[in-house]
Formats: structure tokens, C-alpha cells, sequence
């Protein structure tokens, strides 16, 4: 079994070669670093290039688009790097709020714009509140226009309406679930599964948050994502080999 975690986050508290053989696993045979900001992008790449089965992404997530444009950053040198594979991750975050909506505009349609220009897919985080969807409808607005430029993308960690989940798989989104599936109450999630086709389903941990069943509450990583792929497997009624042979190939197919 091989399996691919497409999104998770390195905070550089140890060194990646510490890092990697805590987490290391032998299900688990390619990751995916992924930075939130500036520095994070930095952690993720520097990871990358340590760990022969990484590769990374570099972008500004919506909380820290505020901070951003206050002081903004050159992401240009990271593009020279055959290991980066994404922009991301971007997106925009109605749920915290925790940069202002114009702002979230303003760094999601930036750094959509450096995906089509230096070619790669774009990580999209897209959350709003449980009784609200201007995230979602804001969101599709702006991937509809990248996409009709050519742009790829994947919606992480989706959480939303089989509706959303529907409208963005109409603009050729790929979908990245976590150990949210694996949640009693994510009923929505499991719902989900049954709309995404198979050739665009990733597998991500979105570590150290959102651990799993049976590790929820507990600090997530990538050797966990076993957890996924095996709830996934039940909800398909599919092997956990299935799913990973083929959310793998995915993946490979999207990123590399």
C-alpha cells in the first residue's frame, strides 16, 4: 500500500529528518509540505529538499492575507525549486475572519495569478460559517474565472454542501479529504464522497490538525493518514488499498 498525503504543515519544531522518521510509516510514501505564509513556505521547502519523498507548496493562507499586505514578500525565488508543485495554500476563511474580506480578495487573486503564470495547480482553502455561504459563493466566483484561464485546482479539507462540493467539481476541482470523514458528526463529509469522481479524490491530513479517529484530540501527522484512507474505503465500499493506489495516482497525476 502506498499512500500520499497531498496537505500537511511543518513547523520546523524539529528537523525534517527528525520530523520524518517520527512520522514515517510504510504505508505512507510521499508528502506534500504545504506553507501558510511566507516563513511556513520557507519551513515547507526546506523540508522538501530534505526528505526524498517530499515536495511542497508555497502560499499565503487567507488568516495571514492582512499581515501580508502590510508587509508584503517576494514568493518569485521559490518558483526556481523543481520540488514545488502548488501555490497554496490561498483561499478565503469567512468562518474566523481573521484578515478582512477585501484583504482575503486582494492575496487570493494574487497569487492565483502567479499559478497560471508559473503553471501550477492552486490549494484553495475555502471555509464560511455552518448558516452561511458567501465564502463558498465568493470562492467560485474567482476559481470560475482561474479555471477558464486554465488554472487547476484542488478545494482542502472541504467541508460544505454537496451542492458547493457539486458546482466546484463542475469547474474541474479535485477534492482533499482529511480525517474529518472520520468525525461522528461529519455526516456531510461522507456525503460528499459519493459525488467526487474517483480520478479526482485526494487523500491529506491537514496535520497536526484535525487528527483522526481514534487520535482525535491529539496532535495529528502524517503517518495517520491510514486512519483516512481506511474510513473512505468503508464509506466506498472499497479496500484501503483501493483508495490508495488510487488517490495516490491522483495525486501524482495533479502535483507531479
Amino acid at each position: 500500500m502506498q499512500l500520499f498525503d497531498t496537505h500537511f504543515h511543518y513547523y520546523a519544531d524539529t528537523s525534517p529528518q527528525e520530523y520524518y522518521a517520527m512520522i514515517k510509516r510504510p504505508e505512507l510514501t510521499r508528502l506534500l509540505a504545504v506553507g501558510a505564509n511566507y516563513a511556513e513556505s520557507v519551513n515547507a521547502q526546506n523540508f522538501a529538499n530534505e526528505i526524498a519523498c517530499a515536495w511542497f507548496s508555497a502560499g499565503v493562507h487567507p488568516h495571514s492575507a492582512a499581515e501580508y499586505l502590510t508587509s508584503p514578500e517576494s514568493f518569485d525565488a521559490f518558483r526556481e525549486d523543481e520540488k514545488m508543485v502548488a501555490v497554496g495554500e490561498i483561499g478565503l476563511d469567512f468562518y474566523y475572519e481573521n484578515s478582512i474580506r477585501r484583504d482575503q480578495y486582494k492575496v487570493m487573486e494574487l497569487f492565483m495569478n502567479h499559478a497560471l503564470e508559473w503553471r501550477l495547480p492552486a490549494i484553495i482553502h475555502c471555509r464560511d460559517k455552518d448558516d452561511r455561504d458567501d465564502a463558498y459563493r465568493d470562492c467560485y466566483s474567482m476559481l470560475r474565472d482561474f479555471s477558464a484561464s486554465g488554472g487547476r485546482f484542488v478545494v482542502h479539507s472541504f467541508t460544505g454542501t454537496t451542492g458547493w462540493a457539486d458546482k466546484f467539481l463542475e469547474l474541474g476541482a479535485f477534492i482533499g479529504v482529511n480525517g474529518i470523514v472520520t468525525f461522528p458528526r461529519a455526516e456531510n463529509v461522507r456525503e460528499i464522497l459519493g459525488i467526487i469522481p474517483e480520478d479526482r479524490l485526494l487523500l491529506e491530513t491537514d496535520s497536526p490538525y484535525l487528527a483522526p479517529v481514534p487520535h482525535r484530540g491529539k496532535t495529528n501527522h502524517p503517518g495517520l493518514i491510514i486512519h483516512v484512507a481506511e474510513k473512505i474505503a468503508e464509506v466506498k465500499q472499497m479496500t484501503a488499498e483501493q483508495i490508495a493506489e488510487l488517490t495516490s495516482s491522483n495525486a501524482c497525476k495533479f502535483f507531479l
